[in-house]
């Protein structure tokens, strides 16, 4: 997914864009649902290798310790956002997906990973 956004309301939604082509969206097409885990600064290489940028060897979901199965597709870590697929169409190059949130998990706080023109950042701009 190269964007995601909460939009807030009753109930909310997720928006993302992906590529048409991809296996996520072979997935969610089938599955008619989707999660979004949202990564911590601590896992940054397991972003890298979602985004091609590190080999994974034994597959994606094979990475890291965190993993678990939900009825809306592995999740990784304890914060996290289950969806319903409700509409999706061609949006520039990509493909724009909406999901109804059907389900919010919240693990302790802790700060988010942010990716920002080109590399990491964090909140406050360090």
């Amino acid at each position: 997914m190269s964007s995601c956004l909460v939009a807030d309301g009753e109930p909310g939604r997720v928006l993302g864009l992906i590529d048409d082509e991809s296996e996520l969206w072979t997935a969610i097409s089938r599955s008619g649902k989707f999660a979004v885990s949202v990564l911590t600064p601590a896992d940054q290489q397991l972003a890298d290798r979602f985004a091609g940028l590190l080999p994974s060897p034994g597959g994606l979901f094979r990475q890291g310790d965190r993993w678990i199965d939900t009825p809306f597709g592995p999740v990784h870590g304890d914060t996290w956002v289950g969806c319903q697929l409700a509409d999706s169409r061609q949006t520039g190059w990509s493909l724009l997906v909406e999901g109804v949130i059907d389900k919010i998990e919240l693990g302790p706080r802790a700060e988010p990973l942010l990716h920002h023109t080109g590399s990491y950042r964090q909140l406050g701009g360090r």
